[in-house]
Parts: C-alpha cells; sequence; structure tokens
C-alpha cells in the first residue's frame, strides 16, 4: 500500500503528466455531461416509460446504450456517442486492405496520407451519423417519446443536425484528449461510457443478492470475475516470441579486424493480433436479425419470428452459439488481414537477419504463417468464449447489467485501454527515474524492434 502511495505521489510531482491528467479527466467530464442533455422535442418521461416496458430487456439495443454510457436511452445529443466515427474508422481500415488508393495512403505516402485518412474519415463520420440519426429519431418517435406539439419538419431536421454535431464534438474531444491528454482519446470515450454503467450495476447486483442472503454467491462472483481478468489481460499481452539473429559484422581494421557474434532480437507475434475487431464485426452481423425482426417479420410465420426473436436475444442458446462461431471465424480473418508473413520475411532480409534454421525469402514466410495459423486458434477459441461469457453469467442469475462486464467487447476494450493508459503513465515515470507501476520490469514488457512489422495499420 505504501508503494501504491508513493506511485500517486510521483505521478502528481511530474507536472506535464499531472496537468496530461487533469486536462484527460476534464474532457471526460464535458462528455459525461453531454449525455445527460435531452434532444429539443423529447419527452423523457415518456421516453424512460416505453423502455421500461420493452418486452425483451436483452435485446442488442441495451449493449448500445451500454456502449454510450446511458446517453443512447436518454435521447441525450450524445445519443450516438463515437460509435459513428468507430465505424467509419473500421470501413477505412478494410479499404485499406482492398483499395490501392488506401494501400497507398496508409503505407507509402507517411503523414500527408494519414492527414488524408483523417480527412475521409471525419467526412465519412458526418455521412454516418446524418444515417444513423434519422433510424434514431425514428426509433424514439416509435417509442411514442416525442411532444406531439412540436413540428415534424422541425423535430426531424434539428434533431439530426444536433446529433451529428454531438458526434462531430465527442471525436473533436477524443483528438483532443489523444493529443494533450493521457491515452488514446477515442477509446477512453468508449471506456467511460462503458464504466458508467458499472457503480449502478454492482449496487443492484449487491443488494439482490443480500436480500435474498446470497453474500458468499457475490463474492464468488466477484472472485470469477477477477479470474477472467486476469485471463483476459494474460491473453490480451501474451506473444509468441521468435528469435532472430543479426548477421556477424566485422570489428576493427585491417589485419586486425575480427568478426563479432550479430545481436539477437526476436518477432513478437501476438496471440490475440485481432484484438476486439472479430467481436465488433460478429454484433454488427448479429445485428440483422434484429432489423429483421423488426421491420420485415411476418407475424404470421411463427416458427421464423420465433428464430428471428431468440436472435435478437444476446441470452439465447442460439445466439450465442452461432455469435461464437462467427467470432472465431473472423478472428482466423482479421489476423490474415493484420499480419502479413511476406512483410516480415522481406523486412529480415533488408536488415540482414534470419531466423535460426530457416533459410531467408518464402521459407521464412511460411515459418511465421505456420506460427500465427497455429497460435491463432487458441486466441480465437478464447475470443469466442469471452464473446459469449455474458449470456452465461446472466444465465446463472447475474443481473443483466453486470453480466455484461464479465465479458464480450465491455471486458476487451476496458482492459486493453487500461492497460495502454497506464503503459503510458509508467512511460513518463521511468524518464523521470521514478519507479514504474510494476515492481520489476515493465507493464507490458520490453519491446522489440520488430514490433509492429508485419500489421498493416
Amino acid at each position: 500500500m505504501k508503494r501504491f502511495i508513493d506511485t500517486l505521489k510521483n505521478i502528481w510531482k511530474i507536472k506535464e503528466l499531472r496537468n496530461r491528467i487533469l486536462f484527460t479527466l476534464g474532457m471526460l467530464l464535458v462528455f459525461r455531461f453531454g449525455s445527460f442533455v435531452v434532444l429539443p422535442g423529447v419527452d423523457p418521461v415518456a421516453l424512460q416509460a416505453a423502455i421500461a416496458n420493452n418486452d425483451n430487456p436483452n435485446d442488442l439495443l441495451g449493449l448500445i446504450n451500454v456502449f454510450t454510457g446511458g446517453a443512447f436511452n436518454n435521447a441525450s445529443i450524445m445519443a450516438l456517442g463515437i460509435m459513428p466515427y468507430i465505424t467509419a474508422s473500421i470501413i477505412i481500415q478494410l479499404l485499406g486492405f482492398a483499395v490501392p488508393y488506401f494501400q497507398r495512403l496508409q503505407q507509402k505516402e507517411g503523414e500527408s496520407g494519414r492527414k488524408k485518412i483523417n480527412q475521409i474519415t471525419r467526412l465519412l463520420t458526418v455521412a454516418i451519423t446524418l444515417v444513423q440519426g434519422g433510424g434514431y429519431l425514428s426509433y424514439v418517435k416509435g417509442l411514442g417519446a416525442v411532444d406531439p406539439s412540436v413540428p415534424g419538419g422541425i423535430f426531424w431536421i434539428s434533431n439530426i443536425i444536433i446529433l451529428s454535431t454531438g458526434t462531430v464534438f465527442a471525436m473533436w474531444l477524443g483528438e483532443r484528449i489523444t493529443d494533450r491528454g493521457i491515452g488514446n482519446g477515442v477509446s477512453l470515450l468508449i471506456t467511460v461510457g462503458i464504466i458508467a454503467s458499472l457503480p449502478a450495476a454492482l449496487v443492484f447486483e449487491l443488494t439482490s443478492r443480500m436480500a435474498a442472503g446470497g453474500a458468499l454467491v457475490f463474492v464468488l462472483e466477484m472472485a470469477i470475475l477477477y479470474a477472467i481478468i486476469m485471463a483476459t489481460v494474460l491473453i490480451v499481452t501474451g506473444v509468441r516470441r521468435i528469435p532472430i539473429q543479426f548477421a556477424k559484422r566485422m570489428v576493427g581494421r585491417g589485419n586486425s579486424a575480427m568478426p563479432a557474434a550479430g545481436a539477437r532480437d526476436y518477432i513478437p507475434l501476438k496471440v490475440n493480433a485481432a484484438g476486439v475487431m472479430p467481436i465488433i464485426f460478429a454484433q454488427a452481423l448479429m445485428f440483422i436479425p434484429g432489423v429483421i425482426a423488426q421491420f420485415g417479420a411476418d407475424p404470421a410465420t411463427a416458427g421464423s419470428s420465433g428464430v428471428l426473436r431468440a436472435l435478437n436475444d444476446f441470452t439465447s442458446p442460439l445466439y450465442n452459439i452461432i455469435y461464437f462461431f462467427i467470432v472465431v471465424v473472423f478472428t482466423y480473418v482479421y489476423t490474415a488481414l493484420m499480419v502479413n508473413p511476406q512483410q516480415y520475411a522481406e523486412y529480415l532480409k533488408r536488415q540482414n537477419a534470419f531466423i535460426p534454421g530457416i533459410k531467408p525469402g518464402k521459407a521464412t514466410a511460411d515459418f511465421i504463417d505456420a506460427i500465427t495459423t497455429r497460435i491463432t486458434l487458441p486466441g480465437s477459441i478464447f475470443l469466442g468464449i469471452i464473446a459469449i461469457l455474458p449470456a452465461f453469467a446472466g444465465g446463472f442469475g447475474v443481473n443483466i447489467a453486470f453480466a455484461a462486464f464479465f465479458g464480450g467487447t465491455s471486458l476487451l476494450i476496458l482492459v486493453g485501454v487500461v492497460l495502454d493508459t497506464l503503459q503510458q503513465i509508467e512511460s513518463h515515470l521511468l524518464m523521470r527515474r521514478y519507479d514504474g507501476l510494476v515492481k520489476s520490469g515493465r507493464l507490458q514488457g520490453r519491446q522489440s524492434r520488430m514490433q509492429g512489422i508485419g500489421a498493416n495499420m
């Protein structure tokens, strides 16, 4: 405990780090304030009553509300949050794999290319927000939460502009945090939205267990949650190190020159190279049955509507079986797009380096590809299990709001963002010759000069 207090004191002593943390907290506070400012023309009492009477509280719209920190159900000016920007970023990233123009911007044109990509991403964000804003207003109107005295045209035009402005403002906040704060701004905005629902869900779970005399069950739940978080940290930070050897070089001049042993390094292949993207893609696909159930289902066909209803409930067995396999498949697909064995082989050749026992060129690329495929299997299965854990937690009696933190996108984002932010704080401490955040080594291990090679990011 004393060491923890000393670390906090050291963080506060560093003026630059202190200012960055305070700036970040201020921007996050502004973002959270916007989550409670209701759109004009919306009756918040009628909206909450309609949501409370929802026949299926486990539908996918509840997951969207979690990511926006409750702003979605509040019909606030930040109802869409930062999600349209995330959607636009994913689209641009996928275009970078398939369209030569975006490939050139990402790989060959350096800083100017990145600026151009950022500009395109922002424009695409606005376009997506305009479309999603119209759909969201239709959803609110369908709940009967719109004041009938407000003219329809004014309601639609003004609120679509306000929703778009809210998303652009959230995007601006994220960029300012990245530039002048600590951590990745956009990721922190999503994390804050997720964490916002944690205290209420935790208190509700505790009170409900205590009322039923299940204090021991609550302790067991917390122990399981801790174990899941630790396992997630291990998978997120886990790498398979492939040793490499740099060629020998001559030391000295003339007859006194002698060969010196080449430097050693390693290629860090991540067990979970795809990160959270397979779960995001899988969730996007699982939204389709919900849309069909809402707009295209025929009430006369009870069987098909029953299937659609099950696919719109993330606690149903059918939903989770399909969801698991989609996550596993997308993990392999996205890893294949992210990790480029040929690029690794070319880099090693340019650096006059090699993998011991493996011939340079195609043999090296095939070896790295085989290792990547092998370690992706446990990574993909783990992602699939993490994706469906909230449904298992809900099945064992954990309330849905708290069960969302037992796995899924929420847990992976929380773990990844927290580790990244703590690593940046630790870097500031180590640069000023203070102790880091852990007793020995670095928070996420030593970095290799090969880190990031072969990833088309």
